[in-house]
């Protein structure tokens, strides 16, 4: 008798399916019928079984359903038949045999198993979110940074805290070398080039300063504009050039 019906012990509970309990039951009503008549003496949806399809052999899905051990062995007494009581006792006995302390010990470990899989893989899936959200905190960090312009001495000092070891000199020259500020020296060094101008990274503020002598000369400082908080953090996280 073993094996006489397959067991699926991958659920809460052990179960079986009900076409394969009517096959072995050699029950001459169609299945149709039959089970939804065993399933009128008390018998509940979602706790004593679980209706579904059965897997395609070519044709069509037939209705199917997972019952619980206890549910097939009710049916098995109302078919008062001697089929009815071989799988009866096959299922008694098997109900023994994962009762044992072995078997108890055995789905223990199985289910600790499970458990340690499934926060592995939530691990994995929290870190890759992670990893994922950063561009978009870091985004919005500078968003927040970004309410007003600030100088390049300020930047160097935003992406030290998100791990970037460039000080204000640094990044002048980084700046310079790679196009963003006039290399050229002079009253317009350290100034933005036409093209980090037009993109938008940086505004020139003009301040009047009075000279003792009572003359005048206008002082320009570069500030880093919000998109250019932006636009630099998130290329010299990804891009260190």
């Amino acid at each position: 008798m073993d094996n006489l019906i397959p067991v699926n012990y991958e659920t809460d509970q052990p179960c079986v399916s009900a076409r394969d309990l009517y096959e072995q039951l050699n029950i001459k009503t169609a299945f149709k019928d039959w089970f939804p008549r065993m399933c009128e003496y008390g018998f509940e949806e979602g706790k004593d079984f679980c209706s579904k399809m059965s897997e395609s052999t070519g044709g069509r899905p037939s209705k199917d359903a997972d019952i619980s051990i206890d549910m097939a062995k009710q049916i098995c007494m109302i078919q008062r038949s001697p089929e009815g009581k071989q799988i009866r006792q096959y299922f008694l006995d098997l109900e023994k045999a994962w009762n044992t302390p072995e078997q108890i010990f055995a789905r223990a470990l199985k289910m600790a198993d499970r458990t340690i899989d499934k926060l592995k893989t939530e691990k994995a899936a929290l870190i890759e979110d992670n990893e994922r959200m950063k561009p978009k905190e870091i985004f919005a960090d500078a968003v927040t940074a970004s309410k007003d312009s600030i100088l390049i001495g300020d930047l160097a000092k935003i992406l030290k805290q998100k791990g970037i070891d460039i000080g204000q000199n640094r990044l002048f020259q980084k700046l310079r070398n790679n196009g963003y500020l006039i290399q050229r020296r002079g009253p317009s060094w350290n100034m933005p080039t036409q093209k980090s101008m037009e993109m938008g990274l940086f505004e020139v503020e003009e301040r009047t300063i009075t000279n003792p002598d009572g003359t005048t000369k206008i002082r320009k400082t570069t500030k880093v504009t919000g998109k250019g908080q932006q636009y630099f953090i998130n290329k010299f996280l990804y891009n260190s050039n």
